[in-house]
């Protein structure tokens, strides 16, 4: 239906969505899982992209790792919280994986998906997080290297059992350090990445116009890096654009760019023939 109406992306929203299909019965074999739900999305017409967010890590399997490197709609984007990079931490707060295990899953992605996007949450301060825990949650994001990421200061929230810790509280002058490193960081990662696309062409989804330039126009592309562009595409269409520039944030490029340059060139040539 959404296809028929001129959907050309959806996205699969659900706590821990990749563990779709555990609840199902049929056994190990005849279950649908999360892949084999990718990959039937993957095959109605009309849907040219597919994201999901937000997986949880222990759940992210080598069947769905896969997906992304042959079904030609699922993004080459995966958002993948961490939460912590302290194995301490992540126990504190009842995540069901640690250091070593999120790690691990990383190396499978990138071993599947080299050119993949990568994107987390990072929570500082959590109750009792140290000067070491949070190092190690650094170390974790200088290891991996994300392409972006949402980060948040700890605050209890009424009725949550972290709202109950009175011991080991972070102070707001603490949080607020390490907030700035952390995000220091998480930008100078960003802006290295984004920096492999420069000089690529790479297919855009046409969102409207540039919020920063009415006269250009905003798309996204898969790996859900925002483009600014110059163009004559219309929103909801999917266009070839030649990156030019990149930032953390945002990509600039032109569309057609490589094209209206050799036109440009057979024109200028033209002019010269004739004026011989």
């Amino acid at each position: 239906m959404m296809a028929a109406d001129g959907v050309r992306e959806v996205t699969l929203l659900g706590q821990n969505v990749n563990s779709y299909g555990r609840d199902l019965g049929g056994g190990s074999e005849g279950r649908t899982t999360f892949a084999h739900l990718l990959g039937m999305l993957d095959g109605i017409e009309g849907i040219d992209r597919i994201r999901y967010t937000s997986p949880h890590p222990k759940d992210m399997r080598e069947d769905v790792i896969r997906a992304h490197a042959e079904l030609q709609s699922v993004c080459e984007h995966i958002h993948l919280p961490l939460q912590s990079g302290s194995s301490r931490i992540l126990k504190a707060m009842r995540r069901t994986y640690d250091r070593e295990r999120y790690l691990d899953r990383v190396a499978m992605i990138r071993e599947h998906l080299p050119d993949v996007s990568l994107s987390t949450d990072v929570i500082v301060g959590f109750p009792g997080e140290s000067d070491e825990d949070f190092q190690q949650t650094m170390e974790v994001v200088g290891q991996v290297g994300f392409d972006s990421a949402f980060t948040f200061v700890f605050s209890p929230r009424r009725g949550t059992q972290a709202a109950e810790i009175t011991e080991g509280v972070v102070s707001h002058a603490v949080k607020k350090e390490r907030m700035e490193r952390l995000v220091e960081l998480v930008q100078s990662q960003a802006r290295a990445r984004a920096q492999r696309f420069v000089g690529r062409t790479v297919e855009v989804l046409v969102e409207g116009s540039s919020r920063t330039d009415s006269e250009r126009l905003r798309g996204r592309t898969s790996h859900n890096k925002v483009v600014n562009f110059g163009g004559l595409a219309k929103p909801g269409e999917m266009t070839q654009v030649e990156i030019v520039k990149a930032t953390s944030q945002t990509l600039s490029g032109e569309e057609g760019l490589l094209a209206r340059a050799t036109l440009d060139e057979r024109q200028v040539r033209s002019r010269e023939l004739q004026s011989r």
